[in-house]
């Protein structure tokens, strides 16, 4: 064994005296382990304790007796609706209702409102009426109480707002049938007619799978739509091409219709003078009149339309000629500026107060479709003439007007810029707008 070194031995010494102090913490640890009672870490037995408490009697349990909720419906009156039949559709059953509606003159309105127009009501789950309201044809609307003593009506004024509505279609068999499916007004798909009808022929130049996009106003009255207002933007896509046009209303001018650049939509002549007809004879150098039964020249063009059609002057002018004439029948004829003359024969009878030298202008009623003259059936013959040569009303250029002035340039495409860029997007949304 070797022996060890002073200094060895020192190191060991001072050693065992560190880890002595160091165990002295532990050891009072156990100690104090050592000296806890047992009975304090030990929990005592729980227990359950079951007690009898005794409600108080005196208050009656609450019940739903006499709590009644209140319900709003909407009906439409039918054909044939009475008060009693209407209220009996709307779950009333109430006999002080149907008294006061049968018998106030507050209430007579209701009695006689025309079918397709809303009745609102508020009742109890029993049947009571709380609340009758309608709306009139003006938009003022009749609102009919329960009070404490009976009921009570008063009117209020009509609440109206315009609202701008987005509609498009494809054409698939025809312009008017693809405006239908998409649900525009009637007013809406003549304004669109007409307007289109400048700058495309809509008889020869339609092609299935052309589209349209229209944005328009719609009038509301109480939330309810009234009636249609004007187009305000439209685009038209005709055999791959657009055709856009907005409306813009200068300075303390008339409102007019504009390609997005600014040229007038605008034509001196309406391209045909009937809102609703289609063609039944073109103009042709060599027809076969099927009254007459020999080849002739055919000026004009026949749009078949049933008796009483109403016939529009295609541009402002004054009357030249109106009553009868030869195989016209009843015709029209009409000076326009610039050596432009229109003719319309076979009418059934002519506008009142209609005369040579009176006065019209583009799109008034001048008369009514006939067969009167050489005829074989009801129709319109329209002719157009230049410095009294006939044109083909069908594809004659018409004159256009001035476009948007220099100095109002600048307005106008400050105010059509949010609908030009509303058309823009059109595309991304076609078909879901279906």
């Amino acid at each position: 064994m070797l022996a060890q070194t002073p200094q060895l031995q020192k190191r060991k010494l001072m050693l065992r005296w560190f880890v002595a102090l160091s165990s002295l913490p532990l050891l009072g640890i156990v100690a104090a382990f050592g000296i806890v009672p047992q009975q304090e870490i030990i929990s005592p037995a729980r227990q359950v304790v079951v007690e009898t408490i005794t409600l108080p009697l005196d208050e009656a349990p609450p019940t739903t007796q006499g709590l009644k909720s209140l319900f709003w419906r909407t009906e439409y009156v039918q054909r044939g609706d009475t008060i009693d039949s209407l209220l009996q559709r709307m779950n009333v059953n109430d006999a002080a209702a149907s008294q006061y509606l049968h018998s106030a003159p507050a209430a007579a309105l209701i009695r006689r409102l025309p079918v397709g127009k809303a009745v609102q009501i508020e009742t109890h789950t029993d049947g009571s009426l709380v609340v009758l309201r309608y709306t009139d044809s003006s938009g003022n609307q009749t609102v009919i109480e329960r009070d404490a003593t009976g009921f009570t009506a008063r009117n209020l004024p009509a609440q109206l707002e315009q609202r701008l509505l987005v509609r498009s279609g494809e054409i698939d068999s025809s312009l008017f049938a693809a405006m239908d499916a998409a649900g525009l007004p009637d007013s809406i798909a003549n304004q669109l007619a007409e307007l289109l009808g400048g700058s495309i022929d809509l008889y020869r130049d339609l092609r299935k799978g052309d589209q349209f996009n229209v944005v328009y106003e719609m009038n509301y009255s109480n939330g309810e739509p009234t009636r249609a207002g004007r187009i305000q933007a439209a685009e038209f896509i005709n055999q791959g091409v657009s055709h856009r046009i907005v409306y813009f209303e200068g300075n303390g001018q008339r409102g007019g219709y504009f390609t997005p650049e600014g040229r007038s939509m605008h034509r001196t002549f309406l391209r045909s003078p009937l809102e609703y007809s289609r063609v039944s004879s073109k103009f042709s150098l060599s027809r076969f009149h099927p009254v007459l039964a020999k080849w002739r020249t055919h000026k004009g063009v026949d749009y078949a339309a049933p008796t009483g059609t109403k016939i529009r002057a295609t541009a402002d002018g004054i009357v030249a000629f109106a009553g009868k004439q030869g195989g016209y029948g009843n015709m029209i004829k009409i000076q326009h500026a610039s050596g432009y003359t229109t003719l319309y024969g076979h009418l059934s009878r002519f506008a009142p107060n209609l005369h040579r030298g009176s006065r019209v202008s583009q799109g008034d009623i001048i008369g009514h479709v006939g067969m009167t003259g050489l005829a074989s059936g009801p129709h319109l013959h329209y002719e157009f003439m230049v410095h009294g040569q006939p044109r083909d009303p069908m594809r004659v250029v018409l004159p256009d007007a001035s476009p948007i002035p220099p100095d109002q340039k600048s307005d106008f495409l400050t105010a059509t810029r949010g609908l030009t860029e509303q058309l823009a997007i059109f595309p991304q949304f076609v078909k879901l707008d279906q």
